[in-house]
């Protein structure tokens, strides 16, 4: 259900009021890209080829074409190309969306563009805070906490409603994969609560009819989860033994 809402977010047509430019996007072919904000890791590598092919395979339709541009690496699309976009997908990161890197600035600065020009972009845990960054509000350490797991949340009469934001039939609660240690801490007077739960305030939101924010992981499956709680049980483990080791001396 949250998939299938989210793949309509995004091809839906900022046109679509106009019906002269909704017959040429019909017959055009749909273009999107991925800004991803995270590296590959191993796992994810050699199962899938990539955390890009686990976004195409999740929000991608027969026909459309995805392009990816490592921002993490200082990829970006020209700005004479970005109207090409129908729309753009911002990655998880283990970085801070609050981060003041010369990578994520410039990410911000093209988000902001991106909102002047009204495209649609979806925003996936790090890139939830970003929208949420450049559009006034607060972001930081997650207020109760580190999260990760399969979560219920919650979703408000602004999401529910007839004709809402997420389409005719959204449920009144949805279960998500999450792993995140930063999140929303205040919204911005534009943005309107979609989703919370009882860990996190801010679980879904919407700025306009063009950006769409979630702090869980709908690309996850639960594969990539455990392989992430593996890594991190794995890593605490190493650092617990060199703890004990330096102790010992």
């Amino acid at each position: 259900m949250l998939l299938s809402a989210i793949s309509l977010f995004l091809i839906q047509s900022v046109y679509q009021n106009n019906s002269t430019k909704r017959k040429r996007i019909m017959v055009e072919q749909k273009r999107f890209a991925v800004f991803l904000a995270t590296s590959d890791s191993a796992f994810v590598k050699k199962t899938y080829g990539g955390y890009f092919n686990v976004f195409v395979s999740t929000f991608g339709e027969e026909g459309e074409q995805w392009d990816l541009f490592r921002v993490i690496d200082g990829e970006f699309p020209e700005e004479k190309d970005l109207d090409k976009y129908y729309g753009f997908v911002i990655s998880g990161s283990l970085h801070d969306a609050f981060g003041d890197a010369d990578w994520i600035v410039k990410l911000c600065s093209l988000c902001q563009k991106l909102d002047g020009m009204k495209k649609k972009i979806l925003g996936i845990c790090f890139g939830h805070q970003i929208l949420c960054r450049i559009k006034g509000g607060k972001i930081g350490r997650a207020s109760r906490g580190a999260d990760m797991g399969l979560r219920n949340i919650t979703m408000t009469t602004d999401a529910v409603k007839p004709g809402g934001f997420l389409g005719e039939k959204t449920p009144n609660s949805l279960a998500i994969i999450k792993c995140h240690q930063d999140g929303v801490l205040e919204l911005p007077e534009s943005a309107t609560l979609l989703g919370y739960s009882d860990k996190c305030n801010v679980e879904m939101a919407s700025f306009g009819n063009h950006f769409l924010s979630i702090q869980g992981h709908p690309e996850y499956n639960k594969e990539i989860l455990f392989e992430i709680i593996d890594r991190l049980v794995d890593r605490t483990v190493f650092y617990k033994l060199r703890i004990t080791e330096y102790c010992k001396k």
